[in-house]
């Protein structure tokens, strides 16, 4: 037998409230409505699933997700006088009628608004009324309306409608010349003839008919016949459906929409290209919303320790280091010496100033190709605490000083140098200073961290420089492995309790094992490693784009170039994406089991690294990819733009500003 209240709970949970609606007497109200009894006989068992289901006269009642979401943009409280066009099933003016003072509802079928009128009073809901009518003419004895939303589209917001608002009063609609593919309109009425309109996305709607909507005709006559076998969607529709449209980054709901992964114990945040103002911005909203409000401390990105470990110093207020040379000096500086990044340090900045160093947010380097910068830091901290064991690293890292400035070429001396004895002392060096942890901790415990930390990165570089001359899956996997152990040292420090966010190119951070790298090439990365080692407290999130410009050399260590991105290849993830219309959103793709099935299929997937060659780019950066066994969800922008670097023109008049760039 059916469990209808436990599955309205979960529709409410999961469907609704994982999907970023947080407004509480929504989500109350939709606790309350029996879906149930609006739906037609024999899809009882299909009420609660996040779905639009037929009902007569060709209309549907639309899936809870789209519902929730439209009685949120209204914004609808207490006292509010409220109308509905479109009653269709009457489930939207139900919910609507928990949480305010009085609903009005107009439905153009007389036998739908019948049906709605007999559900009401079954109910007990006895602030709700009926009329049958033309919809796109309002409700004018009844006006002014606090808020007005609208359960189909139209080609344009209704003008009658919009001069039947109150000033300050919203009206919710879809939108364009399209019957079949609109727009999501939030219009707010600001003053006697003056209003403003925010676009919420892609989305579709049976259309509205009337005086000021679309006519009576041909083209919607089989529309308007009952709908007995639905048509087969397209994964585009399918997509634009489940997307959950992205406000500005500075909207508080940009972040919100991510709390449904706050229980995580790491979250990974990818980006299609390192070159990209729109992922940086993304990430720095997303990752403010989960410091703030969900007690992550740890930030963790795609850079070297050393130099990320001077931002850790400028974000928590503590002294640079004696003589220390700005960071990220070195190809590719654009990557993290640019604009975006610079405000999001400064943000970290600011937050930290009010804490106690126990709850501060910290910011780490995760990578493995500043050796030099490594062996400098372990030294400086030797010859602070330990001036004999520094004595003896020097001889130690002495077999690799020639290396140190152009540590690619070392690869090409071990052929030759007896690099055995040189691995043997870094790992010796590695293991001493490890040892004497406690020692050192209580000298100074937070710069120990830093100091162990490379140490461990000189004994793995110097096995990836000798390697990497050889090629193959053997590099990229002491990298990702790399990577991911100092992840878990982070978290180790941190405590039981702490918990990450990392910053990382979507290869690797989506699960290798079900791309080209993993299935091909034998490479593993630090998506796959976390899923393996955290289970369900891991959440590896994608961002992708369609078109726009990127930062991005030609060659290694050759120069930055703004470069145009070309349109998403036609069998690719990208341009399911693309083709939805949808243009910014986030896809969760472990909601809707239909929609994940449909992706399952194996596409090409783009990934931009800071080369970028347009004319061999299938070739050169594309993959195939199982998106939804990839990630867990996926943030879309369809066109975006090239990072800016950092320049003398941002410098500010205080060393504050400037450092720890050093303009």
């Amino acid at each position: 037998m059916l469990d209808l209240s436990r599955a309205r709970d979960r529709m409410v949970k999961v469907h609704v409230g994982r999907r970023g609606i947080r407004n509480r007497e929504i989500l109350q109200a939709m606790r309350e409505v029996p879906r149930e009894d609006f739906v037609d006989p024999g899809f009882e068992e299909f009420a609660y699933e996040d779905g639009p289901l037929p009902i007569a006269d060709g209309q549907t009642i639309s899936q809870p997700y789209i519902v929730a979401l439209m009685i949120e943009m209204a914004d609808v409280k207490a006292g509010d006088h409220v109308l509905e066009v479109g009653t269709g099933s009457g489930y939207a003016a139900a919910v609507m009628s928990r949480i305010v003072e009085h609903v009005y509802t107009i439905e153009r079928h007389p036998g739908l608004a019948k049906s709605a009128k007999q559900r009401f009073e079954k109910l007990g809901y006895r602030n709700i009324e009926v009329r049958t009518g033309d919809g796109t003419k309002g409700w004018p004895e009844a006006a002014p309306f606090d808020a007005i939303v609208v359960a189909a589209s139209g080609p344009g917001a209704p003008l009658a409608l919009q001069e039947q608002l109150d000033v300050g009063g919203v009206l919710v609609v879809p939108v364009g010349d399209d019957p079949d593919l609109q727009r999501l309109l939030k219009v707010t009425r600001t003053g006697a003839s003056t209003y403003s309109e925010e676009d919420y996305g892609g989305v579709r709607f049976v259309p509205l008919i009337g005086e000021q909507g679309w006519p009576e005709g041909d083209k919607l006559a089989e529309a308007d016949r009952p709908l007995r076998h639905p048509p087969p969607v397209s994964l585009p529709d399918m997509i634009a459906r489940a997307a959950e449209p992205l406000p500005d980054f500075d909207h508080p709901t940009f972040g919100e929409l991510f709390d449904r992964f706050a229980d995580r114990r790491v979250v990974l945040l990818g980006e299609a290209s390192h070159g990209t103002s729109e992922f940086y911005k993304a990430r720095a909203a997303i990752t403010r919303r989960l410091v703030e409000r969900h007690g992550f401390t740890i930030v963790a990105v795609e850079a070297d320790w050393p130099d990320a470990a001077a931002i850790d110093r400028y974000v928590r207020r503590r002294q640079p280091q004696a003589g220390a040379i700005a960071p990220f000096q070195r190809f590719p500086t654009w990557m993290w010496r640019n604009t975006d990044f610079a405000a999001f340090v400064e943000w970290m900045r600011h937050h930290n100033e009010k804490l106690e160093p126990s709850g501060q947010a910290g910011f780490y380097g995760l990578d493995i190709y500043n050796m030099s910068g490594s062996i400098a830091a372990v030294l400086d901290y030797l010859d602070r605490v330990d001036p004999q064991a520094a004595k003896v690293a020097r001889e130690r890292y002495g077999c690799l000083t020639p290396w140190q400035n152009e540590p690619s070429t070392y690869g090409r001396a071990v052929l030759t140098a007896g690099y055995q004895k040189c691995e043997k002392a870094v790992l010796e060096q590695c293991r001493d200073l490890l040892a004497r942890q406690l020692e050192y901790a209580r000298q100074d415990g937070v710069d120990f961290l830093d100091a162990s930390q490379n140490a461990r990165l000189i004994a793995a570089a110097e096995r990836y420089y000798r390697i990497m001359y050889y090629g193959g899956a053997e590099s990229w996997n002491l990298r990702d492995t790399h990577m991911f152990d100092t992840l878990e040292h982070l978290l180790d420090a941190g405590g039981p309790n702490s918990k990450a966010i990392v910053w990382a190119h979507n290869s690797h951070i989506g699960d290798a094992r079900y791309t080209e790298m993993g299935v091909v090439r034998d490479e593993l990365n630090i998506g796959q490693l976390c899923r393996q080692r955290f289970g369900d407290e891991a959440a590896l999130i994608g961002l992708g784009t369609h078109s726009g410009t990127v930062a991005a050399a030609s060659d290694w260590d050759g120069e930055m170039e703004v470069k145009q991105v070309r349109a998403s290849h036609a069998d690719s993830y990208e341009r399911l994406c693309h083709d939805s219309r949808v243009p910014r959103f986030l896809l969760d793709l472990r909601r809707d089991d239909a929609l994940r099935e449909r992706l399952l299929e194996r596409r090409l997937e783009r990934f931009i690294g800071v080369i970028y060659r347009p004319e061999t780019e299938l070739r050169s950066h594309y993959a195939d990819v199982s998106l939804p066994r990839q990630f867990d969800a996926f943030v879309w922008f369809d066109k975006t733009a090239a990072v800016m670097p950092l320049g003398p023109e941002h410098a500010g008049t205080g060393v504050p500003d400037t450092y720890p760039f050093g303009l």
